[in-house]
């Protein structure tokens, strides 16, 4: 039986071309690779799950590399990168210095790093979690990074840049990394599910991307739990709320079709089935102000590119966005701002919210007798 392998590892990017949306970085590394100007000391910083100790192996792959391509790639077949693609590279050190931060610990590497390589031109020490580094760790470690031995580059990788004392960042060269693209994520999902002959729905793998907030490497884990809960290798849009436990958009169509018509009642009734199906209040408090957002970016076709979901879903939105005023969708968006705001303070949170869908309700006519008011005010005028 072969042993199962996650996304994560198993599609790991092993160069710079095949590192999913950060092409500002990876493009400055290549060229400091082609023009030779390497710094002594990188600091990779941003969010969990976005290609940081990812760039760092493929950078230290890459310089090491004896027969680099035209585009200035790893070539992954002589010596280097075959003992580096093993774990056996004696140029390639990685440190996690969440469990290791004391003195002791960079004295340790310092004294690693007065001996020169035996093969290739650089070692290179990846340090990851270097925020967790004590104060005196850092401090050990100033001298050796401000004039490091030529052979000897250091690659720095955290999520929390402002915990990393100034005089070391000072010896840096900072590389922020961002948070990955809905859409990117989507298309790297798509050529995964392809690869693993996996049928797929777009909404779903959408619904995943939107899910994993920026993070390609928890992308690829809710991906392989939903994989793994659906039945013959599909991937579809029900399995997957129906898993991750989110309120389907279907529902916040629905409500925002009833306080059109004014019916207090059903969406009072609508607002009761989410409930009944053991979902937040808050939760549907937050979507119905994210569904009136989605609404009034698709009122100016400038900005409907904002609107992050399937072609499908963004065609239902434009027809309910024509039914809407933009009077009403500014007022129910400023109302469900202010309901979200004081949610946590009120004794009675359901009625907290119905109160809400009442007002939402009546709004269509308060917007219109105003309309009335003002035009009979412009003709006494």
């Amino acid at each position: 039986m072969e042993n199962f392998v996650v996304s994560a590892r198993k599609y790991r990017p092993s160069d710079f071309k095949s590192v999913v949306g950060q092409q500002h970085i990876t493009t400055t590394l290549k060229n400091a690779i082609k023009n030779d100007h390497l710094a002594q000391a990188f600091l990779f910083c941003g969010p969990r799950g976005v290609g940081k100790t990812t760039c760092a192996r493929i950078l230290a792959k890459t310089i090491n590399c004896e027969n680099r391509t035209a585009d200035f790639e790893a070539c992954d077949q002589c010596d280097s990168c075959l003992s580096f693609k093993a774990n056996s590279s004696f140029n390639v050190h990685e440190l996690d210095a969440a469990s290791n931060n004391s003195v002791d610990d960079i004295r340790n590497l310092v004294d690693q790093v007065r001996y020169a390589p035996q093969k290739g031109r650089f070692k290179v020490y990846i340090i990851d979690e270097v925020h967790m580094l004590s104060n005196q760790a850092f401090n050990a470690f100033l001298k050796t990074l401000e004039e490091p031995p030529k052979y000897a580059i250091f690659i720095l990788a955290t999520t929390e840049k402002h915990k990393i004392i100034p005089t070391i960042l000072s010896r840096c060269q900072i590389f922020d990394f961002n948070r990955i693209q809905i859409s990117d994520i989507t298309e790297h999902l798509k050529y995964i599910a392809e690869k693993e002959g996996i049928t797929y729905e777009e909404e779903a793998l959408r619904l995943i991307a939107t899910k994993a907030d920026g993070a390609l490497r928890d992308a690829l884990s809710i991906f392989d739990l939903i994989v793994t809960f659906s039945d013959g290798n599909k991937l579809t849009y029900q399995e997957t709320i129906n898993n991750l436990h989110i309120l389907d958009y279907e529902y916040y169509f629905k409500v925002t079709d009833a306080l059109l018509d004014e019916s207090i009642s059903s969406s009072l009734l609508i607002f009761d089935e989410i409930l009944k199906k053991g979902f937040d209040a808050h939760n549907f408090l937050v979507g119905l102000s994210e569904h009136f957002r989605e609404l009034m970016v698709c009122k100016d076709p400038s900005t409907l590119h904002l609107l992050q979901v399937s072609e499908g879903a963004k065609q239902r939105y434009k027809e309910q966005s024509e039914k809407t005023s933009l009077s009403f969708l500014l007022t129910a968006l400023n109302m469900a701002n202010q309901a979200d705001l004081s949610y946590k303070s009120s004794k009675n949170q359901r009625l907290h919210v119905e109160l809400l869908l009442m007002k939402l309700a009546n709004l269509p006519s308060t917007i219109s007798l105003a309309a009335l008011a003002q035009e009979e005010s412009k003709k006494k005028a």
